[in-house]
């Protein structure tokens, strides 16, 4: 993706994650809202955004932060597919996970991490990716070296917590307990 739609999925994020009222938007409570509505809302807010921008974002982005769905009025809808801080009912079944799940965060938050167990904080749901490589690329956004940690997803399935998986395959639960975590050298991103 270049770097004029990156910049254009960082709005749609921040906008359709984070701060839908900065634009003056409402979002549905399972986090919808109406395409031409955000497009209109983007521009008069001098943050425009293009129709063909919006698609290509849409179509091209390896990790579908973002799902387009047609609603009963027959109207084009647009979410982000999960990592929400507002209050969203993404509306996402229960599922059993894999046997173990990953998480890619930086060297400095681990200690904490063995303390206290993965968090939502803000967010809607813990994040967790179902392979070592994608938990690496998430963990290399932060600064500082990357840790990679491995979730017995299956024991905690097994002792009632619950786990849903987004549009995206990125799967979600509400806290990771220290007790499920395990901490794995470091790889290069290419392992």
């Amino acid at each position: 993706m270049n770097a004029d739609l990156v910049r254009v999925s960082k709005r749609l994020s921040a906008v359709l994650r984070h701060r839908p009222a900065s634009v003056g938007l409402a979002l549905d409570p399972q986090g919808w809202v109406d395409v031409d509505t955000l497009l209109a809302a983007l521009a008069a807010h001098s943050r425009p955004v293009s129709r063909d921008d919006l698609d290509a974002v849409v179509s091209g982005n390896d990790k579908r932060r973002f799902a387009v769905s047609v609603g009963a009025d027959g109207r084009e809808r647009i979410r982000a597919s999960q990592g929400h801080s507002v209050p969203v009912a993404l509306g996402l079944a229960d599922r059993q996970p894999p046997a173990v799940l990953f998480h890619g965060t930086s060297a400095g938050a681990v200690p904490s991490i063995l303390r206290t167990g993965l968090v939502k904080g803000r967010r809607h749901a813990v994040h967790l990716s179902a392979d070592v490589r994608t938990a690496q690329v998430v963990g290399a956004r932060r600064s500082g070296p990357v840790a990679l940690l491995e979730v017995d997803a299956a024991a905690m399935a097994g002792s009632g917590h619950r786990f849903q998986r987004s549009a995206n395959g990125v799967w979600l639960t509400e806290h990771v307990p220290p007790t499920f975590i395990r901490r794995l050298d470091a790889r290069p991103p290419d392992a």
